[in-house]
């Protein structure tokens, strides 16, 4: 009987471990080259960027300089696809006066390796260095960070200064996020991505964009995680924003938005 028991408990601690990884493995839907719309850097006039980490991963990335601005963004992408499919990002963000740097994660694109929680973060980190090394120091960083890249741009600007932190469809966790998936079972499953853990550390100007209709991030995760920071800080929903549409749904009021924060 005990032998039994015993076996069970076993079956049971497997069958949870599987379903932990499968839950964590579910965070990354990397695409890998040739996937993408690689055509796209011709049509946003970027160029190809070649970074290295800590722990010697390369990745690559698109950097594309706005004419005459002081100011560079690191923008952090979200889980799914690559830097191809940040074209509408990049647009807005170079009109709005900032150049900006897209790097594409580890197991991203044509980057080296695979995802992880601290891969990411050492993967922000080398991109922040080289930008530093391009003459960009932290009263000249902006900080941007969509989906999943908020989590990592949340861990990033809780260590090291920068201008201003922009945050598309944040969220407070990984566990939160799940638990509007699989209420009880979900957090669980999946932990880690802790931003509402880091937010008092975080000093630099906030704003955070979240659409009203997210699908995927429900704006009230957006509201946690706002309430949660300093001041100063704004939080400007996008009214029949989805999670993937903010910029197209914002319009001409994004670059605006964005182009006002940046001379605050």
């Amino acid at each position: 009987m005990l032998e039994r028991i015993a076996g069970l408990g076993l079956v049971a601690a497997g069958g949870y471990a599987a379903l932990c990884f499968l839950a964590h493995r579910s965070i990354y839907l990397p695409m890998r080259y040739p996937q993408g719309w690689w055509h796209e850097q011709q049509s946003v006039g970027a160029e190809d960027v070649q970074l290295v980490t800590r722990d010697g991963v390369k990745l690559h990335g698109w950097w594309k300089e706005s004419r005459g601005s002081e100011l560079a963004t690191l923008f952090l992408h979200g889980n799914a696809g690559n830097v191809t499919h940040r074209g509408r990002s990049i647009r807005a963000i170079t009109e709005a006066g900032s150049s900006v740097l897209v790097p594409d994660y580890r197991g991203y694109g044509k980057s080296e390796g695979s995802p992880s929680e601290a891969g990411l973060y050492a993967d922000a980190d080398a991109a922040y260095d080289w930008l530093e090394r391009k003459g960009y120091d932290a009263a000249r960083l902006i900080i941007h960070g969509e989906s999943l890249g908020t989590a990592v741009a949340v861990e990033l600007v809780s260590r090291r200064s920068c201008r201003g932190l922009i945050l598309e469809a944040p969220f407070p966790s990984a566990r939160a996020v799940a638990g509007t998936v699989l209420p009880v079972i979900g957090p669980a499953l999946v932990w880690g991505f802790d931003s509402k853990g880091r937010m008092g550390r975080v000093r630099a100007p906030l704003l955070i964009i979240h659409g009203s209709r997210d699908e995927v991030i429900p704006v009230s995760l957006g509201r946690d995680l706002f309430d949660a920071a300093r001041e100063p800080k704004q939080m400007w929903v996008v009214e029949g924003a989805h999670h993937n549409d903010l910029v197209e749904v914002g319009g001409e009021e994004y670059a605006a938005r964005l182009r006002s924060y940046y001379k605050r």
